[in-house]
């Protein structure tokens, strides 16, 4: 562990509430909160106390008593940060958890910064950088899915993962680097075919975990989710619905939507980021073509695109261009004002379209049901749900696995090229280092402090 100075900041959010939380850790701890609490036991002195107890009393500055408390001390390393930590829990009124954290910060505490708290933890070995960053993803989960995937990382299952393929990288560094030095007892006849096929084991870890972290994206900020259709299809109406408020303008009139709206919305714990954007038609109206052209750009980065058809006209030449417009994406269309006269049926529809189908109304909101089915099917199904599926949520993660992977092949192409060994050995060296970014093994302290600048006052 090392030695620090003591760092005290409110943890709990600045704003009136019950209970408020000033938390202070480092070596001084003890005796920094000792000069300002006066426990309701006379003669009780908290650096002599146990660790994991608890004291009752009062904060005072001089004769003055700021509030009533209950102080709660951990002792390093078990502690949050594995260093000397006490917690005092006052009342939860913004004026008086300033007052009792400048008094803590007059008494030799300097003010914590942004994460200071997790990244203590971080540098003292109690967690590794992966499980740091699942702390702020525990904070900021939106649903059950991102919850679960972010406590399973917090847990260790990214860490137990990496590392399980970095152990089987730096052991063929040794071995090639024992060979290369000591070839009289150490021989590497027949080696390239054997390390080949734990090559391409390697890749295909790193590949799966790959596919991970789309779908943790996924679970972390949502599906990015475009709805697109011809004038008057109902797409305002269906964001409407969706929203459970008039967030678009509706009126019969073709292309009123001329500007992408966008709304956040909780559909079975999976968040949709929808964005709503200009019926797709030619138009001679300007501003209604800069429309259109967005409302096609935007169709790149969707993860999921909602078709609207009126099911009360024909399909037409618009709806051939948005369909040529689908390929490649992910796609439900959904045949919309079924509570009117049927011009285009479920039947002619699978025969225009072929991917998945929901016959609703947005007026009535019905049909509703079969398409959040059709969702959790589509993106919360088979492995995603699994309690015991590692998933990447991070891009830095994502970003450093992949490099990790592009160094991996080009060990198996130097294998199938007839290298030396040592060519190996400088890839896999620059897989494992990958590999160790992801846990705070291998990376600089500016990068470290990016991180933890992200992270709330207090944590």
């Amino acid at each position: 562990m090392k030695k620090s100075d003591t760092i005290a900041a409110i943890a709990t959010a600045m704003a009136g509430s019950g209970i408020g939380i000033i938390r202070v850790s480092g070596e001084d701890a003890f005796k920094t909160v000792e000069r300002v609490f006066r426990p309701k036991k006379a003669g009780k002195r908290l650096s002599e106390e146990e660790t994991y107890t608890i004291h009752y009393g009062n904060i005072v500055d001089g004769d003055e008593i700021l509030d009533e408390v209950i102080v709660l001390l951990m002792k390093g390393p078990h502690s949050y940060t594995a260093e000397d930590t006490v917690e005092i829990d006052c009342h939860g009124g913004v004026y008086v958890m300033k007052r009792i954290l400048e008094l803590v910060i007059r008494e030799g505490a300097r003010a914590a910064e942004p994460g200071e708290f997790t990244k203590r933890a971080f540098l003292n070995g109690r967690i590794d950088l992966s499980q740091a960053e699942a702390v702020m993803d525990v904070i900021q989960a939106k649903n059950e899915y991102a919850l679960k995937s972010s406590v399973r990382q917090l847990r260790g299952s990214v860490l137990r993962r990496i590392r399980e393929i970095r152990e089987q990288v730096i052991y063929e560094i040794a071995f090639i680097e024992s060979a290369l030095d000591d070839p009289e007892h150490v021989s590497l006849d027949g080696y390239p075919e054997r390390l080949l096929e734990k090559v391409d084991n390697l890749i295909k870890r790193t590949e799966d975990l790959l596919i991970s972290a789309d779908q943790g994206r996924i679970l972390k900020e949502g599906v990015r989710t475009v709805i697109v259709g011809k004038p008057n299809a109902g797409k305002s109406s269906l964001l409407n619905a969706l929203a459970g408020d008039e967030r678009a303008i509706v009126t019969e009139i073709a292309g009123t939507t001329r500007d992408m709206l966008e709304e956040q919305i909780r559909i079975r714990g999976l968040i949709l980021n929808i964005v709503d954007t200009a019926g797709i038609r030619k138009t001679e109206d300007v501003v209604e073509r800069i429309g259109v052209d967005r409302a096609k750009e935007s169709l790149k980065d969707a993860d999921l695109v909602l078709y609207v058809v009126d099911s009360s006209t024909g399909l037409d030449e618009n709806d051939r261009e948005i369909r040529s417009l689908l390929e490649g994406q992910r796609v439900i269309a959904l045949l919309n004002k079924t509570d009117l006269p049927a011009v285009t049926d479920a039947r002619t529809m699978n025969r225009f379209f072929s991917g998945p189908l929901v016959c609703i109304s947005a007026k009535e909101e019905s049909g509703f049901d079969a398409f959040a089915d059709l969702l959790e099917e589509m993106f919360l199904g088979g492995k995603i749900a699994s309690n015991d599926e590692v998933v990447l949520t991070n891009v830095r993660h994502k970003a450093a696995m992949k490099e990790a992977g592009e160094s991996l092949r080009k060990v198996r192409e130097s294998i199938e090229l007839g290298m030396p060994e040592d060519f190996f050995s400088i890839d896999l060296t620059d897989a494992y280092e990958a590999l160790g970014r992801i846990l705070g093994e291998s990376m600089g302290e500016d990068l470290v402090n990016e991180i933890f600048s992200k992270f709330c006052t207090g944590k």
